[in-house]
């Protein structure tokens, strides 16, 4: 019998001047583990008068992920953080009780042709942290540990998985790993892994019970500890996931908390504008008129 419970396919979203392709939050599966939302961007290349412009935005309760496979992003924050983003390293940015960001392309390359690629990730977090003090984190790509095991390159992005611990701060169990391999070759870590999981293929393809699973293909599994499939050669995917929270989580727009409430009071923070605003930007983006 399949170990998938559901799939779910990428589906197009418009982030601003961007589109992406959306993997969570979906109707039939709102979180895997504490991982709320999972936006694969590009791969697309961008003329010299095309740039990435996301202006300032808040976020509360959560953990923002940024891995790029390709390209540069800028960081800006309002704890006065400013960092670029190249290919490998990991941005970690935690909201808690609410945090201004934004992401642009950087100043040096905006006037020339370039590419970009990576995930955008959000982590909630546990109720009891859900309202600390927000913070930043930015690894570079020669701390994120990497090994191979029967042939398979592995790489753990976040999280402690697989005899190995990430050196970004995470706060509840979890895990995210990256898996390589250029033969086919079947791998079988269910063992090792815990909670709820899910497998995103980035390219090649996977195959469980017979069935063939390509790129832009969310798999999530019933069961963490059935985790066996075969990686067809020149395969790349990602292996997320943890221990779900006991309680709901509420998403509105860039904000995820355990209660409306939190929510509500993070929308009026936001049209009074009275989170700590990023040094040297002035534009934002409005609060959108959507229900929760």
């Amino acid at each position: 019998m399949s170990n998938i419970k559901l799939i779910i396919e990428e589906r197009p979203s418009d982030i601003g001047n961007f589109m992406v392709g959306r993997l969570l939050p979906f109707r039939e599966k709102r979180m895997v583990g504490p991982f709320s939302f999972i936006d694969h961007m590009g791969p697309t290349v961008m003329s010299d008068h095309k740039n990435l412009d996301i202006p300032p935005h808040p976020h509360i309760g959560l953990s923002t992920l940024t891995y790029l496979f390709e390209g540069n992003v800028m960081h800006k924050d309002g704890l006065g953080t400013e960092v670029e983003i190249k290919a490998g390293q990991v941005n970690w940015m935690t909201a808690g009780k609410g945090i201004v960001h934004s992401e642009r392309t950087p100043e040096y390359l905006r006037h020339s042709t370039k590419a970009l690629h990576g995930l955008q990730i959000w982590v909630a977090l546990p109720k009891d942290l859900e309202q600390m003090e927000p913070e930043f984190f930015h690894a570079e790509a020669d701390e994120i540990p990497t090994w191979e095991n029967n042939g398979v390159q592995y790489k753990l992005i976040a999280g402690e998985v697989l005899g190995h611990k990430s050196p970004i701060p995470v706060y509840s169990p979890l895990y995210l790993v990256e898996l390589k391999s250029t033969i086919r070759i079947t791998v079988k870590i269910g063992d090792e892994l815990f909670g709820e999981s899910g497998i995103y293929i980035l390219e090649g393809a996977i195959e469980n019970d017979g069935n063939t699973f390509e790129p832009k293909q969310l798999l999530v599994a019933k069961e963490s500890s059935l985790c066996e499939f075969i990686m067809q050669a020149n395969t790349t995917i990602y292996i997320f996931g943890g221990e779900p929270f006991p309680e709901e989580r509420f998403i509105y727009w860039n904000f995820v908390a355990s209660s409306k409430e939190l929510i509500e009071e993070a929308k009026t923070k936001w049209l009074n504008q009275e989170y700590p605003p990023v040094p040297g930007e002035t534009d934002f983006v409005p609060l959108p008129e959507r229900r929760l």
